[in-house]
């Protein structure tokens, strides 16, 4: 969890409660160290908090404590709604309503006047084709998250599966297909694989040996800035 929304729940606790609550009751509520909690109020105090306690007794949140309004500049604010709904319209279902989400979210701490330009933005994002992935997108961005191997049952351009082993470190996408980017043990390379040629993909529970940014630094430098547009289908699988 962001240390920004760690700060948001631990506030979110001490609103729920109009006693004092204890630091050892809050770590287990955000499943926290009672250190990381004692730190977090610190933190909160530093920001303005009215916060009364000390270890052994509890602590509470006294009233009119607001954290400072987000701010945007108008074309910071285009940047944003233009992102979330590039993601809303062409990623796969879970993204899409997180990136719903975040718009909602944002707009409800916003200031009136940005939270009328984020609301009333007139850049659009056009509709397109749906890639017809075979396997969820959401396993791929876990193993990405985790640096772990992935098992991948994966189809040619003619339909002939092979077997690999992989390390995914990147995900891509374009208006008709998204490209998983990974080192392949089998070609000791990097390779491009097509999502809606993936058959299956099993979770290995093995980390990989290199840490994901050093193979996305690597893959960048062999790539260089036009590599994933014009080389995509000649490093394909």
């Amino acid at each position: 969890m962001a240390r920004s929304e760690r700060l948001l729940d631990l506030i979110q606790e001490f609103r729920r409660h109009r006693r004092p609550v204890s630091g050892q009751a809050l770590a287990e509520t955000l499943g926290v160290s009672l250190r990381t909690v004692y730190r977090d109020i610190a933190t909160l105090k530093g920001q303005g908090a009215d916060i009364e306690g000390e270890p052994g007794l509890g602590y509470v949140l006294k009233p009119g404590f607001l954290l400072p309004p987000l701010m945007f500049a108008d074309e910071e604010i285009e940047a944003l709604v233009l992102g979330m709904r590039f993601v809303a319209m062409r990623a796969d279902e879970p993204l899409q309503r997180s990136a719903q989400h975040v718009l909602a979210k944002i707009s409800g701490v916003l200031p009136e006047e940005l939270r009328r330009a984020l609301d009333s933005s007139t850049l659009l994002v056009a509709p397109t084709g749906s890639p017809r992935d075979r396997i969820d997108l959401a396993a791929l961005r876990r193993a990405i998250r985790a640096e772990q191997r992935l098992a991948l049952a994966y189809a040619d351009a003619d339909g002939t599966l092979s077997n690999r082993t992989i390390w995914p470190f990147a995900l891509g996408f374009f208006d008709n297909v998204r490209v998983l980017i990974a080192w392949c043990e089998l070609r000791d390379d990097f390779r491009h694989f097509r999502t809606d040629r993936i058959a299956g993909a099993t979770e290995t529970g093995e980390r990989y040996p290199r840490r994901r940014a050093a193979l996305m630094k690597d893959w960048k430098a062999l790539e260089g800035k036009r590599g994933m547009l014009t080389k995509t289908d000649s490093r394909m699988g």
